[in-house]
Protein backbone atom coordinates (compact mmCIF):
# COMPACT_ATOMS: atom_id res chain seq x y z
CA UNK A 1 0.00 0.00 0.00
CA UNK A 2 1.50 3.39 -1.07
CA UNK A 3 1.75 6.13 1.51
CA UNK A 4 -0.15 9.28 0.41
CA UNK A 5 0.65 12.51 2.20
CA UNK A 6 -2.37 14.45 3.43
CA UNK A 7 -2.60 18.01 2.04
CA UNK A 8 -2.15 20.74 4.62
CA UNK A 9 -2.62 24.53 4.77
CA UNK A 10 -4.57 26.16 1.96
CA UNK A 11 -4.30 22.99 -0.15
CA UNK A 12 -6.52 21.14 2.33
CA UNK A 13 -9.12 23.92 2.15
CA UNK A 14 -9.51 24.30 -1.62
CA UNK A 15 -10.42 21.85 -4.35
CA UNK A 16 -7.69 19.99 -6.17
CA UNK A 17 -6.46 21.83 -9.26
CA UNK A 18 -6.64 25.37 -7.83
CA UNK A 19 -3.83 27.91 -8.08
CA UNK A 20 -2.76 30.13 -5.23
CA UNK A 21 -0.23 32.97 -5.51
CA UNK A 22 0.54 35.30 -2.62
CA UNK A 23 3.19 37.64 -1.28
CA UNK A 24 4.81 40.79 -2.63
CA UNK A 25 7.18 39.14 -5.06
CA UNK A 26 4.77 36.55 -6.34
CA UNK A 27 1.45 38.39 -6.64
CA UNK A 28 2.09 42.16 -6.67
CA UNK A 29 5.26 42.21 -8.78
CA UNK A 30 3.85 39.69 -11.26
CA UNK A 31 0.60 41.64 -11.58
CA UNK A 32 2.55 44.83 -12.22
CA UNK A 33 4.66 43.01 -14.78
CA UNK A 34 1.58 41.82 -16.71
CA UNK A 35 0.18 45.38 -16.77
CA UNK A 36 3.55 46.73 -17.95
CA UNK A 37 3.51 44.27 -20.85
CA UNK A 38 0.06 45.49 -21.93
CA UNK A 39 0.98 49.17 -21.70
CA UNK A 40 4.19 48.48 -23.68
CA UNK A 41 2.01 47.21 -26.53
CA UNK A 42 -0.25 50.27 -26.58
CA UNK A 43 2.45 52.87 -25.85
CA UNK A 44 4.10 52.74 -29.27
CA UNK A 45 0.71 53.60 -30.81
CA UNK A 46 0.30 56.78 -28.75
CA UNK A 47 0.03 60.10 -30.57
CA UNK A 48 -0.08 61.12 -34.22
CA UNK A 49 3.12 59.27 -35.15
CA UNK A 50 2.02 56.12 -33.31
CA UNK A 51 2.83 52.86 -35.04
CA UNK A 52 0.11 50.51 -36.25
CA UNK A 53 -0.45 47.07 -34.78
CA UNK A 54 -1.47 44.09 -36.84
CA UNK A 55 -3.83 42.04 -34.71
CA UNK A 56 -5.39 38.77 -35.90
CA UNK A 57 -8.19 37.74 -33.57
CA UNK A 58 -9.56 34.26 -32.77
CA UNK A 59 -11.85 34.42 -35.80
CA UNK A 60 -8.91 35.11 -38.15
CA UNK A 61 -10.07 38.68 -38.74
CA UNK A 62 -7.24 41.08 -39.45
CA UNK A 63 -7.01 44.50 -37.78
CA UNK A 64 -4.36 47.03 -38.78
CA UNK A 65 -4.80 49.95 -36.41
CA UNK A 66 -3.24 52.23 -33.81
CA UNK A 67 -6.51 52.57 -31.88
CA UNK A 68 -5.77 51.22 -28.40
CA UNK A 69 -9.40 50.37 -27.64
CA UNK A 70 -9.61 48.08 -30.69
CA UNK A 71 -6.19 46.53 -29.99
CA UNK A 72 -6.94 45.55 -26.37
CA UNK A 73 -10.47 44.40 -27.28
CA UNK A 74 -9.19 41.98 -29.90
CA UNK A 75 -6.20 40.73 -27.89
CA UNK A 76 -8.42 38.69 -25.53
CA UNK A 77 -6.24 39.43 -22.49
CA UNK A 78 -6.26 36.50 -20.05
CA UNK A 79 -4.27 37.82 -17.10
CA UNK A 80 -6.69 39.06 -14.40
CA UNK A 81 -4.60 42.12 -13.45
CA UNK A 82 -4.04 43.21 -17.07
CA UNK A 83 -7.80 42.81 -17.59
CA UNK A 84 -8.34 45.61 -15.06
CA UNK A 85 -6.35 47.94 -17.33
CA UNK A 86 -8.38 46.77 -20.33
CA UNK A 87 -11.59 47.59 -18.44
CA UNK A 88 -10.24 51.06 -17.59
CA UNK A 89 -9.50 51.61 -21.31
CA UNK A 90 -13.01 50.42 -22.22
CA UNK A 91 -14.58 52.74 -19.64
CA UNK A 92 -12.67 55.67 -21.18
CA UNK A 93 -13.74 54.63 -24.68
CA UNK A 94 -17.40 54.46 -23.63
CA UNK A 95 -17.35 57.66 -21.59
CA UNK A 96 -15.44 59.91 -24.01
CA UNK A 97 -14.61 57.82 -27.08
CA UNK A 98 -10.97 58.91 -27.13
CA UNK A 99 -7.97 58.66 -24.80
CA UNK A 100 -8.07 54.89 -24.18
CA UNK A 101 -4.37 54.70 -25.10
CA UNK A 102 -3.48 57.46 -22.63
CA UNK A 103 -5.40 55.61 -19.89
CA UNK A 104 -3.69 52.25 -20.44
CA UNK A 105 -0.19 53.65 -21.08
CA UNK A 106 -0.32 56.00 -18.09
CA UNK A 107 -1.66 53.25 -15.79
CA UNK A 108 1.21 51.01 -16.92
CA UNK A 109 3.70 53.80 -16.28
CA UNK A 110 2.52 54.55 -12.72
CA UNK A 111 2.57 50.81 -11.96
CA UNK A 112 6.17 50.69 -13.25
CA UNK A 113 6.97 53.51 -10.80
CA UNK A 114 5.17 51.60 -8.03
CA UNK A 115 7.35 48.57 -8.82
CA UNK A 116 10.50 50.68 -8.25
CA UNK A 117 9.06 52.02 -4.98
CA UNK A 118 8.22 48.50 -3.74
CA UNK A 119 11.78 47.39 -4.49
CA UNK A 120 13.00 50.41 -2.51
CA UNK A 121 11.04 49.07 0.47
CA UNK A 122 7.76 51.01 0.46
CA UNK A 123 4.57 49.15 1.29
CA UNK A 124 1.82 49.12 -1.41
CA UNK A 125 -0.64 50.85 0.97
CA UNK A 126 1.77 53.81 1.35
CA UNK A 127 2.09 54.00 -2.44
CA UNK A 128 -1.71 53.93 -2.85
CA UNK A 129 -2.10 56.71 -0.28
CA UNK A 130 0.50 58.83 -2.14
CA UNK A 131 -1.09 58.12 -5.52
CA UNK A 132 -4.54 59.13 -4.23
CA UNK A 133 -3.17 62.45 -2.97
CA UNK A 134 -1.33 62.94 -6.29
CA UNK A 135 -4.39 62.33 -8.49
CA UNK A 136 -6.54 64.73 -6.44
CA UNK A 137 -3.83 67.37 -6.78
CA UNK A 138 -3.32 66.59 -10.50
CA UNK A 139 -7.03 67.12 -11.25
CA UNK A 140 -6.94 70.37 -9.28
CA UNK A 141 -3.94 71.58 -11.37
CA UNK A 142 -5.62 70.37 -14.59
CA UNK A 143 -8.63 72.63 -14.00
CA UNK A 144 -6.23 75.58 -13.55
CA UNK A 145 -4.66 74.87 -16.97
CA UNK A 146 -8.00 75.24 -18.80
CA UNK A 147 -7.86 77.86 -21.55
CA UNK A 148 -9.85 80.91 -20.34
CA UNK A 149 -13.07 81.50 -22.26
CA UNK A 150 -13.17 77.96 -23.72
CA UNK A 151 -16.11 76.97 -21.50
CA UNK A 152 -18.44 79.05 -23.69
CA UNK A 153 -18.66 77.50 -27.09
CA UNK A 154 -21.09 77.50 -29.97
CA UNK A 155 -21.32 73.81 -30.95
CA UNK A 156 -22.61 74.86 -34.38
CA UNK A 157 -19.52 76.96 -35.12
CA UNK A 158 -17.43 74.78 -37.45
CA UNK A 159 -14.08 76.44 -36.65
CA UNK A 160 -14.48 75.98 -32.89
CA UNK A 161 -15.57 72.36 -33.38
CA UNK A 162 -12.59 71.53 -35.65
CA UNK A 163 -10.18 73.20 -33.21
CA UNK A 164 -11.29 70.80 -30.43
CA UNK A 165 -11.64 67.73 -32.62
CA UNK A 166 -8.40 68.00 -34.56
CA UNK A 167 -6.11 66.43 -31.95
CA UNK A 168 -8.35 63.38 -31.46
CA UNK A 169 -8.62 62.70 -35.20
CA UNK A 170 -4.94 63.45 -35.90
CA UNK A 171 -3.87 60.83 -33.35
CA UNK A 172 -5.61 58.20 -35.55
CA UNK A 173 -5.05 59.63 -39.05
CA UNK A 174 -2.08 62.00 -39.00
CA UNK A 175 -1.86 64.16 -42.11
CA UNK A 176 -5.47 63.56 -43.11
CA UNK A 177 -7.10 65.26 -40.12
CA UNK A 178 -8.05 68.39 -42.07
CA UNK A 179 -10.18 66.51 -44.63
CA UNK A 180 -11.71 64.24 -41.97
CA UNK A 181 -12.44 67.00 -39.44
CA UNK A 182 -14.27 68.96 -42.15
CA UNK A 183 -16.51 66.01 -42.94
CA UNK A 184 -17.14 65.05 -39.30
CA UNK A 185 -17.82 68.63 -38.16
CA UNK A 186 -20.31 69.17 -41.02
CA UNK A 187 -22.10 65.91 -40.28
CA UNK A 188 -22.27 66.56 -36.50
CA UNK A 189 -23.52 70.14 -36.87
CA UNK A 190 -26.26 69.01 -39.27
CA UNK A 191 -27.73 66.48 -36.83
CA UNK A 192 -27.10 68.47 -33.63
CA UNK A 193 -30.46 68.86 -31.79
CA UNK A 194 -31.72 72.13 -30.29
CA UNK A 195 -30.29 71.10 -26.94
CA UNK A 196 -26.73 69.90 -27.79
CA UNK A 197 -26.50 67.81 -24.60
CA UNK A 198 -28.94 65.36 -26.24
CA UNK A 199 -26.63 64.76 -29.22
CA UNK A 200 -26.83 61.08 -30.22
CA UNK A 201 -23.69 59.44 -31.65
CA UNK A 202 -25.85 56.85 -33.45
CA UNK A 203 -27.21 59.56 -35.76
CA UNK A 204 -23.87 59.75 -37.61
CA UNK A 205 -23.57 56.70 -39.82
CA UNK A 206 -20.51 55.61 -41.79
CA UNK A 207 -20.72 53.97 -45.22
CA UNK A 208 -17.43 52.40 -46.33
CA UNK A 209 -16.99 51.95 -50.07
CA UNK A 210 -13.76 50.50 -51.45
CA UNK A 211 -12.15 52.51 -54.24
CA UNK A 212 -11.08 56.12 -54.76
CA UNK A 213 -9.30 57.89 -51.92
CA UNK A 214 -10.14 59.91 -48.85
CA UNK A 215 -10.39 63.00 -51.06
CA UNK A 216 -13.51 61.45 -52.71
CA UNK A 217 -15.29 61.06 -49.36
CA UNK A 218 -18.47 63.06 -48.83
CA UNK A 219 -21.41 63.44 -46.50
CA UNK A 220 -25.05 62.71 -47.27
CA UNK A 221 -27.94 64.17 -45.31
CA UNK A 222 -29.89 60.98 -44.90
CA UNK A 223 -28.84 57.37 -45.33
CA UNK A 224 -26.71 55.32 -47.69
CA UNK A 225 -27.92 51.73 -48.01
CA UNK A 226 -25.67 49.15 -49.64
CA UNK A 227 -27.56 47.32 -52.35
CA UNK A 228 -30.00 48.00 -55.16
CA UNK A 229 -33.76 48.47 -55.11
CA UNK A 230 -35.85 45.36 -55.69
CA UNK A 231 -37.86 46.50 -58.72
CA UNK A 232 -37.06 48.45 -61.87
CA UNK A 233 -37.90 51.90 -60.46
CA UNK A 234 -34.58 53.39 -59.43
CA UNK A 235 -35.47 57.00 -58.76
CA UNK A 236 -38.32 58.98 -57.24
CA UNK A 237 -38.47 62.76 -57.41
CA UNK A 238 -40.94 65.39 -56.16
CA UNK A 239 -43.76 62.93 -56.23
CA UNK A 240 -43.01 61.40 -59.62
CA UNK A 241 -41.39 58.02 -60.11
CA UNK A 242 -39.02 57.51 -63.00
CA UNK A 243 -38.45 54.10 -64.43
CA UNK A 244 -34.92 52.86 -65.06
CA UNK A 245 -33.34 56.28 -64.53
CA UNK A 246 -31.11 56.82 -61.61
CA UNK A 247 -33.16 59.73 -58.34
CA UNK A 248 -36.78 59.91 -56.04
CA UNK A 249 -37.89 63.16 -54.54
CA UNK A 250 -40.30 64.06 -51.80
CA UNK A 251 -42.08 60.75 -51.97
CA UNK A 252 -44.28 59.62 -49.14
CA UNK A 253 -42.73 56.40 -47.81
CA UNK A 254 -44.45 53.44 -46.20
CA UNK A 255 -42.47 50.88 -44.13
CA UNK A 256 -43.63 47.27 -43.69
CA UNK A 257 -41.58 45.50 -41.04
CA UNK A 258 -42.95 42.05 -41.80
CA UNK A 259 -42.28 41.95 -45.54
CA UNK A 260 -44.49 42.45 -48.59
CA UNK A 261 -46.00 39.10 -49.49
CA UNK A 262 -49.21 37.11 -49.23
CA UNK A 263 -49.55 36.07 -45.62
CA UNK A 264 -50.10 32.43 -44.78
CA UNK A 265 -53.03 31.56 -42.55
CA UNK A 266 -52.30 30.86 -38.90
CA UNK A 267 -54.12 27.51 -38.94
CA UNK A 268 -53.81 24.75 -41.46
CA UNK A 269 -56.79 24.30 -43.71
CA UNK A 270 -57.80 21.97 -46.52
CA UNK A 271 -59.45 23.32 -49.64
CA UNK A 272 -61.48 20.85 -51.67
CA UNK A 273 -61.61 21.82 -55.34
CA UNK A 274 -63.99 19.94 -57.68
CA UNK A 275 -63.38 21.57 -61.04
CA UNK A 276 -60.76 23.46 -63.06
CA UNK A 277 -62.96 26.55 -62.88
CA UNK A 278 -62.83 26.55 -59.09
CA UNK A 279 -59.02 26.18 -59.20
CA UNK A 280 -58.79 29.16 -61.58
CA UNK A 281 -61.03 31.26 -59.33
CA UNK A 282 -58.99 30.28 -56.25
CA UNK A 283 -55.76 31.59 -57.84
CA UNK A 284 -57.56 34.73 -59.03
CA UNK A 285 -58.88 35.63 -55.57
CA UNK A 286 -55.34 35.42 -54.14
CA UNK A 287 -54.15 37.67 -56.95
CA UNK A 288 -57.02 40.10 -56.43
CA UNK A 289 -56.36 40.25 -52.72
CA UNK A 290 -52.67 41.20 -53.23
CA UNK A 291 -53.65 43.75 -55.89
CA UNK A 292 -56.23 45.27 -53.55
CA UNK A 293 -53.61 45.71 -50.80
CA UNK A 294 -50.97 47.21 -53.12
CA UNK A 295 -53.57 49.50 -54.74
CA UNK A 296 -54.64 50.71 -51.27
CA UNK A 297 -50.96 51.56 -50.53
CA UNK A 298 -50.64 53.42 -53.84
CA UNK A 299 -53.94 55.28 -53.23
CA UNK A 300 -52.68 56.47 -49.85
CA UNK A 301 -50.12 58.57 -51.77
CA UNK A 302 -47.08 56.43 -51.02
CA UNK A 303 -44.40 56.29 -53.71
CA UNK A 304 -41.94 54.01 -51.93
CA UNK A 305 -42.47 50.73 -50.12
CA UNK A 306 -39.72 49.65 -47.72
CA UNK A 307 -39.83 46.03 -46.67
CA UNK A 308 -38.13 44.52 -43.62
CA UNK A 309 -38.27 40.99 -45.04
CA UNK A 310 -38.81 39.20 -48.34
CA UNK A 311 -40.81 40.75 -51.17
CA UNK A 312 -43.06 38.24 -52.95
CA UNK A 313 -43.05 37.86 -56.74
CA UNK A 314 -46.72 38.68 -57.08
CA UNK A 315 -46.54 41.67 -54.75
CA UNK A 316 -43.55 42.99 -56.70
CA UNK A 317 -45.48 42.64 -59.97
CA UNK A 318 -48.30 44.86 -58.65
CA UNK A 319 -45.81 47.35 -57.14
CA UNK A 320 -44.31 47.72 -60.61
CA UNK A 321 -47.78 48.15 -62.13
CA UNK A 322 -48.63 50.96 -59.69
CA UNK A 323 -45.16 52.56 -60.14
CA UNK A 324 -44.08 51.97 -56.55
CA UNK A 325 -40.40 51.81 -55.71
CA UNK A 326 -39.52 48.81 -53.52
CA UNK A 327 -36.57 48.78 -51.10
CA UNK A 328 -35.56 45.86 -48.95
CA UNK A 329 -33.75 46.49 -45.63
CA UNK A 330 -33.13 43.21 -43.85
CA UNK A 331 -31.41 44.63 -40.74
CA UNK A 332 -33.99 45.69 -38.19
CA UNK A 333 -31.57 48.27 -36.72
CA UNK A 334 -31.09 49.80 -40.16
CA UNK A 335 -34.88 49.74 -40.61
CA UNK A 336 -35.30 51.69 -37.35
CA UNK A 337 -32.77 54.27 -38.51
CA UNK A 338 -34.61 54.53 -41.83
CA UNK A 339 -37.85 55.19 -39.92
CA UNK A 340 -36.06 57.84 -37.87
CA UNK A 341 -34.68 59.51 -41.02
CA UNK A 342 -38.01 59.58 -42.83
CA UNK A 343 -40.37 59.93 -39.88
CA UNK A 344 -42.29 56.82 -40.99
CA UNK A 345 -43.93 54.35 -38.59
CA UNK A 346 -43.22 50.69 -39.35
CA UNK A 347 -46.39 48.67 -40.02
CA UNK A 348 -46.25 45.03 -38.97
CA UNK A 349 -48.27 43.40 -41.74
CA UNK A 350 -49.28 44.35 -45.25
CA UNK A 351 -52.29 46.64 -44.81
CA UNK A 352 -53.40 50.06 -46.09
CA UNK A 353 -51.36 52.72 -44.24
CA UNK A 354 -52.93 55.71 -42.50
CA UNK A 355 -51.56 59.19 -43.37
CA UNK A 356 -49.83 59.31 -39.94
CA UNK A 357 -47.81 56.17 -40.76
CA UNK A 358 -46.24 57.65 -43.89
CA UNK A 359 -42.75 59.12 -43.84
CA UNK A 360 -41.22 61.60 -46.29
CA UNK A 361 -37.97 61.77 -48.20
CA UNK A 362 -36.57 64.35 -50.60
CA UNK A 363 -35.15 61.78 -52.96
CA UNK A 364 -34.19 58.14 -53.19
CA UNK A 365 -31.78 57.21 -55.93
CA UNK A 366 -29.64 54.27 -56.90
CA UNK A 367 -26.10 55.31 -57.71
CA UNK A 368 -22.98 53.41 -58.58
CA UNK A 369 -19.97 54.30 -56.45
CA UNK A 370 -16.72 52.49 -57.10
CA UNK A 371 -18.42 49.51 -58.74
CA UNK A 372 -20.90 49.04 -55.88
CA UNK A 373 -24.56 49.96 -56.29
CA UNK A 374 -25.88 51.92 -53.33
CA UNK A 375 -29.28 53.40 -52.58
CA UNK A 376 -29.00 56.97 -51.32
CA UNK A 377 -31.92 58.25 -49.24
CA UNK A 378 -31.69 62.04 -49.03
CA UNK A 379 -33.72 64.07 -46.60
CA UNK A 380 -32.38 67.61 -46.68
CA UNK A 381 -35.49 69.61 -45.89
CA UNK A 382 -37.15 69.61 -42.49
CA UNK A 383 -35.90 68.06 -39.28
CA UNK A 384 -33.26 65.66 -40.47
CA UNK A 385 -31.93 63.38 -37.79
CA UNK A 386 -29.45 61.07 -39.57
CA UNK A 387 -26.33 61.97 -41.52
CA UNK A 388 -24.01 59.55 -43.31
CA UNK A 389 -20.28 59.99 -43.92
CA UNK A 390 -19.35 58.15 -47.14
CA UNK A 391 -15.72 57.05 -46.76
CA UNK A 392 -13.61 55.97 -49.72
CA UNK A 393 -10.28 54.17 -49.48
CA UNK A 394 -8.15 51.60 -51.26
CA UNK A 395 -8.47 48.65 -48.85
CA UNK A 396 -10.89 47.40 -46.21
CA UNK A 397 -8.39 47.82 -43.37
CA UNK A 398 -7.76 51.46 -44.33
CA UNK A 399 -11.52 52.06 -44.38
CA UNK A 400 -11.91 50.40 -40.96
CA UNK A 401 -9.21 52.67 -39.56
CA UNK A 402 -10.82 55.75 -41.12
CA UNK A 403 -14.12 54.69 -39.55
CA UNK A 404 -12.44 54.51 -36.13
CA UNK A 405 -11.09 58.04 -36.66
CA UNK A 406 -14.61 59.26 -37.55
CA UNK A 407 -15.96 57.49 -34.45
CA UNK A 408 -13.41 59.26 -32.28
CA UNK A 409 -14.24 62.60 -33.86
CA UNK A 410 -18.00 62.13 -33.33
CA UNK A 411 -17.49 61.03 -29.72
CA UNK A 412 -15.28 64.07 -29.12
CA UNK A 413 -18.11 66.25 -30.48
CA UNK A 414 -20.51 64.61 -28.03
CA UNK A 415 -18.06 65.26 -25.18
CA UNK A 416 -17.62 68.94 -26.18
CA UNK A 417 -21.42 69.36 -26.27
CA UNK A 418 -21.38 68.52 -22.56
CA UNK A 419 -18.15 70.25 -21.55
CA UNK A 420 -16.24 72.34 -24.08
CA UNK A 421 -13.28 73.32 -21.87
CA UNK A 422 -9.88 72.74 -23.47
CA UNK A 423 -6.31 72.36 -22.20
CA UNK A 424 -3.05 72.71 -24.17
CA UNK A 425 -2.11 69.62 -26.20
CA UNK A 426 1.23 68.40 -27.54
CA UNK A 427 2.33 67.22 -24.04
CA UNK A 428 2.28 70.80 -22.67
CA UNK A 429 -0.35 69.88 -20.04
CA UNK A 430 1.53 66.75 -18.93
CA UNK A 431 4.85 68.54 -18.40
CA UNK A 432 3.13 71.30 -16.43
CA UNK A 433 1.41 68.62 -14.27
CA UNK A 434 4.74 66.87 -13.73
CA UNK A 435 6.45 70.14 -12.75
CA UNK A 436 3.73 71.24 -10.31
CA UNK A 437 3.24 67.80 -8.76
CA UNK A 438 6.98 67.52 -8.10
CA UNK A 439 6.85 70.87 -6.29
CA UNK A 440 3.82 69.58 -4.33
CA UNK A 441 5.72 66.41 -3.29
CA UNK A 442 8.46 68.52 -1.64
CA UNK A 443 5.85 70.04 0.69
CA UNK A 444 4.58 66.62 1.82
CA UNK A 445 6.07 64.85 4.81
CA UNK A 446 6.18 61.11 5.34
CA UNK A 447 6.62 58.32 2.83
CA UNK A 448 3.80 59.61 0.62
CA UNK A 449 6.15 62.16 -0.92
CA UNK A 450 8.14 59.43 -2.72
CA UNK A 451 4.97 58.08 -4.31
CA UNK A 452 3.83 61.60 -5.32
CA UNK A 453 7.26 62.35 -6.83
CA UNK A 454 7.14 59.09 -8.82
CA UNK A 455 3.58 59.85 -9.96
CA UNK A 456 4.80 63.26 -11.19
CA UNK A 457 7.72 61.63 -13.00
CA UNK A 458 5.28 59.22 -14.75
CA UNK A 459 3.80 62.17 -16.68
CA UNK A 460 7.11 62.41 -18.57
CA UNK A 461 6.09 59.20 -20.33
CA UNK A 462 3.74 61.15 -22.63
CA UNK A 463 6.23 63.68 -24.11
CA UNK A 464 8.87 60.93 -24.14
CA UNK A 465 6.61 58.55 -26.11
CA UNK A 466 5.42 61.28 -28.49
CA UNK A 467 9.02 62.23 -29.22
CA UNK A 468 10.21 58.62 -29.60
CA UNK A 469 7.33 57.70 -31.92
CA UNK A 470 8.22 60.72 -34.09
CA UNK A 471 11.91 59.73 -34.12
CA UNK A 472 13.11 62.69 -32.03
CA UNK A 473 15.58 62.83 -29.16
CA UNK A 474 13.30 62.29 -26.15
CA UNK A 475 15.67 63.43 -23.38
CA UNK A 476 16.51 66.64 -25.20
CA UNK A 477 12.80 67.42 -25.80
CA UNK A 478 11.83 66.76 -22.15
CA UNK A 479 14.64 68.90 -20.71
CA UNK A 480 13.78 71.75 -23.14
CA UNK A 481 10.09 71.45 -22.17
CA UNK A 482 10.95 71.69 -18.46
CA UNK A 483 13.14 74.73 -19.15
CA UNK A 484 10.31 76.49 -21.07
CA UNK A 485 7.71 75.67 -18.40
CA UNK A 486 10.03 76.76 -15.59
CA UNK A 487 10.25 80.20 -17.22
CA UNK A 488 6.42 80.45 -17.18
CA UNK A 489 5.52 79.39 -20.76
CA UNK A 490 2.83 76.89 -19.72
CA UNK A 491 1.48 76.43 -23.24
CA UNK A 492 4.69 75.21 -24.87
CA UNK A 493 4.35 71.71 -26.32
CA UNK A 494 5.95 69.57 -29.02
CA UNK A 495 5.28 70.34 -32.67
CA UNK A 496 5.73 66.85 -34.11
CA UNK A 497 5.78 67.95 -37.76
CA UNK A 498 8.90 70.07 -37.34
CA UNK A 499 10.29 68.30 -34.29
CA UNK A 500 10.62 71.52 -32.27
CA UNK A 501 8.89 73.09 -29.27
CA UNK A 502 6.13 75.59 -30.02
CA UNK A 503 3.37 77.42 -28.22
CA UNK A 504 0.28 75.26 -28.84
CA UNK A 505 -1.95 78.31 -29.30
CA UNK A 506 -0.03 79.00 -32.55
CA UNK A 507 -0.15 75.38 -33.79
CA UNK A 508 -3.79 75.05 -32.61
CA UNK A 509 -3.32 71.73 -30.81
CA UNK A 510 -5.85 71.50 -27.99
CA UNK A 511 -7.14 68.55 -26.00
CA UNK A 512 -10.53 68.35 -24.33
CA UNK A 513 -10.39 68.79 -20.56
CA UNK A 514 -12.84 65.91 -19.98
CA UNK A 515 -10.69 63.48 -22.01
CA UNK A 516 -7.64 64.19 -19.82
CA UNK A 517 -9.72 64.29 -16.63
CA UNK A 518 -11.26 60.83 -17.10
CA UNK A 519 -8.08 59.28 -18.57
CA UNK A 520 -6.01 60.25 -15.50
CA UNK A 521 -8.82 59.30 -13.10
CA UNK A 522 -9.38 55.86 -14.64
CA UNK A 523 -5.63 55.18 -14.92
CA UNK A 524 -5.02 56.03 -11.24
CA UNK A 525 -8.07 53.96 -10.15
CA UNK A 526 -6.93 50.96 -12.19
CA UNK A 527 -3.35 51.20 -10.88
CA UNK A 528 -4.51 51.44 -7.25
CA UNK A 529 -6.83 48.44 -7.76
CA UNK A 530 -3.92 46.35 -9.07
CA UNK A 531 -1.66 47.48 -6.18
CA UNK A 532 -4.28 46.53 -3.56
CA UNK A 533 -4.14 42.88 -4.63
CA UNK A 534 -1.80 40.75 -2.51
CA UNK A 535 -3.14 37.26 -3.25
CA UNK A 536 -4.49 35.56 -6.35
CA UNK A 537 -6.60 32.46 -5.76
CA UNK A 538 -7.85 30.74 -8.90
CA UNK A 539 -10.30 27.87 -8.67
CA UNK A 540 -9.96 24.84 -10.89
CA UNK A 541 -11.38 25.73 -14.33
CA UNK A 542 -14.80 24.22 -15.00
CA UNK A 543 -14.94 21.06 -17.06
CA UNK A 544 -16.32 20.80 -20.57
CA UNK A 545 -14.69 21.59 -23.89
CA UNK A 546 -12.56 24.69 -24.14
CA UNK A 547 -14.05 27.57 -26.11
CA UNK A 548 -11.04 27.77 -28.41
CA UNK A 549 -10.64 24.02 -28.77
CA UNK A 550 -11.27 22.63 -32.23
CA UNK A 551 -14.52 20.66 -32.62
CA UNK A 552 -14.05 16.92 -32.75
CA UNK A 553 -13.87 15.56 -36.31
CA UNK A 554 -17.09 13.92 -37.36
CA UNK A 555 -18.98 15.92 -34.74
CA UNK A 556 -22.24 17.70 -35.31
CA UNK A 557 -20.56 21.09 -35.89
CA UNK A 558 -19.17 20.05 -39.26
CA UNK A 559 -22.13 21.27 -41.29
Amino acid sequence: MGFSMQPYGIQSMLKEGHQHISGLNEAVIKNIDACKQLSTITRTSLGPNGMNKMVINHLDKLFVTNDAATIVNELEVQHPAAKILVLAGKAQQEEIGDGANLTISFAGEILQSADELIRMGLHPSEIISGYNKAIIKAIEILSELVEPGSENMDVRNKEQVICRMKAAVASKQFGQEDILCNLIADACIQVCPKNPVNFNVDNIRVAKLVGGGLINSSIVRGMVLKGDTVGTIKRVEKGKGECLSVSFCFGPVVVFAGGVDTSATETKGTVLIHSAEQLENYAKTEEAKVEELIKAVADSGAKVIVSGAAVGEMALHFCERYKLMVLKISSKFELRRFCRTTGAIAILKLSPPSPDDLGHVDSISVEEIGGARVTIVRNEEGGNSVCTVVLRGSTDSILDDLERAVDDGVNTYKAMCRDSRIVPGGAATEIELAKRLREFSFKETGLDQYAIAKFAESFEMIPKTLAENAGLNAMEIISSLYAEHASGNTKVGIDLEEGVLKDVSTTNVWDLYVTKFFALKYAADAACTVLRVDQIIMAKPAGGPRRDAAPAPGGMDED
